[in-house]
């Protein structure tokens, strides 16, 4: 799965962390510089909260109770390889910070630390996932074989003809560029473009996906495959 970046006082933050005082200070501190937080106490409430909603940044504490920030991070990852994470520990041992790495943390912050260090932390790791999406040329851009995919605008032009797409196709058609050749989670993307994963959204979303299917089928390069039983996968050569 492919982070969407959006910018930073949109970004939504799951928190977990089982000190209640450095939680409520990170999430009050975050929310006032724009962020919008979810705080949880152990691994069981976040990754429930994971699964409940959608999130651009996680920041977990790595000792707590009921389910540890390593195990947390690894769940995780096994629906969206892409999301930024930042580990908080207490220790500052070397063998955890090369756990960390090893399961794919974006940064790994000691405490004590200042909230002006983990904000700087966050822009910086914001910034290298904005510039890691090379498929978007522009604001808002993207070249998806043939055609010129503006988002903004909603539509898709190749050779002089212009096709207006609905904000759905053009939020769908987002995530499958994103996600190119890579599997796009069905859950995942129902939530991003419907808000929930209900069955009639699911086959709301079908009808879209056949519908995307026909507005780049003159691009032979392009195939939107069905993955059964995950979700779907744009194929660009």
């Amino acid at each position: 799965m492919k982070f969407t970046y959006r910018k930073m006082d949109n970004l939504k933050v799951l928190i977990v962390e089982d000190d209640p005082n450095l939680g409520q200070i990170l999430s009050e501190y975050l929310g006032i510089k724009g962020f919008d937080t979810t705080l949880c106490k152990d691994g069981e409430e976040g990754i429930a909260a994971y699964n409940q909603g959608i999130f651009d940044l996680c920041i977990l504490d790595i000792m707590m109770p009921k389910k540890d920030g390593f195990t947390l991070a690894q769940e995780i990852r096994n629906k969206d390889d892409q999301i930024p994470i930042i580990f908080l520990t207490a220790k500052s041992m070397k063998e955890d910070t090369i756990k960390g790495l090893k399961i794919g943390a974006d940064d790994y912050m000691t405490k004590p630390f200042s909230m002006e260090e983990l904000l700087l932390r966050i822009q910086a790791v914001m910034r290298r996932v904005k510039n890691g999406n090379a498929d978007e040329i522009g604001d808002g851009l993207f070249q998806v074989g043939k055609y010129l995919f503006d988002n903004n605008k909603q539509q898709l032009e190749a050779d002089g003809e212009i096709k207006r797409l609905t904000t759905k196709e053009s939020e769908l058609l987002k995530l499958l560029v994103q996600n190119k050749n890579k599997t796009l989670q069905r859950s995942f993307a129902l939530k991003r473009v419907w808000g929930d994963d209900s069955y009639f959204n699911a086959r709301s979303m079908d009808v879209y996906i056949t519908k995307l299917r026909k507005l780049l089928k003159e691009d032979s390069s392009l195939k939107i495959q069905t993955v059964h039983g995950e979700g779907f996968k744009l194929l660009m050569e």
